[in-house]
């Protein structure tokens, strides 16, 4: 394994009880299923896919259903409160970064906060690259993420490896000749990675 690429959400991210917007209604005064149906459900896979920008949607529809709040108002709060990282995976990723293995991040993010991830949060100076939805135009479940990655980063499928905790992508990283790992974070990278012949 010449490289590692590493999901965000769930993986690095640790995720938040009852979900980033579980407050959002007593802090912004925004039904999180209003948000839901308004502008997850209609909008998200051209936002994701990045064939739309995150305001140029949210915007209008906030401005029907919030008009107290702006795009940038409802991004800031839900960037911060999804953001808890896991220091001891990071760590361990570390570790590993320092035997000579890249890590990069690939993950399904638009635009907005994958920058957010990278230059707020700092995962730049932990990652040596990320790979994302909106950036790539596909999904991770799809064989085209895969290839893109190669021809990105020169690298071959076989020394490629793929941590995430979502089994539909384990399943098509492995489906495209990269090694593959389900993360549930029940044990230590170290030992997840020698179960699976990456020690």
């Amino acid at each position: 394994m010449k490289a590692l690429m590493v999901d965000v959400d769930g993986v690095v991210i640790r995720p938040r009880p009852g979900g980033w917007a579980a407050d959002l209604e007593a802090d912004l005064g925004l039904s999180p299923a209003v948000l839901h149906d308004q502008f997850f459900g209609p909008h998200w896979a051209d936002i994701v896919l990045g064939r739309a920008g995150l305001h140029e949607r949210l915007g209008p529809v906030l401005a029907e259903h919030a008009p107290h709040l702006t795009s940038h108002d409802l991004a800031a709060y839900w960037f911060e409160k999804d953001a808890e990282l896991d220091e001891t995976l990071l760590a361990d990723l570390a570790a590993l970064r320092a035997r000579g293995v890249q890590l990069h991040l690939a993950t399904i993010q638009e635009h907005e906060r994958a920058a957010y991830l990278w230059d707020t949060l700092g995962l730049r100076d932990r990652f040596d690259a990320m790979h994302y939805a909106a950036d790539m135009g596909c999904r991770k479940s799809e064989a085209a993420f895969y290839k893109m990655v190669e021809a990105r980063t020169g690298f071959r499928a076989e020394d490629l490896a793929l941590l995430d905790d979502t089994p539909a992508n384990v399943d098509a990283a492995r489906a495209a000749g990269w090694g593959s790992v389900l993360w549930t974070g029940a044990a230590p990278l170290a030992d997840v990675l020698a179960t699976h012949g990456f020690a």
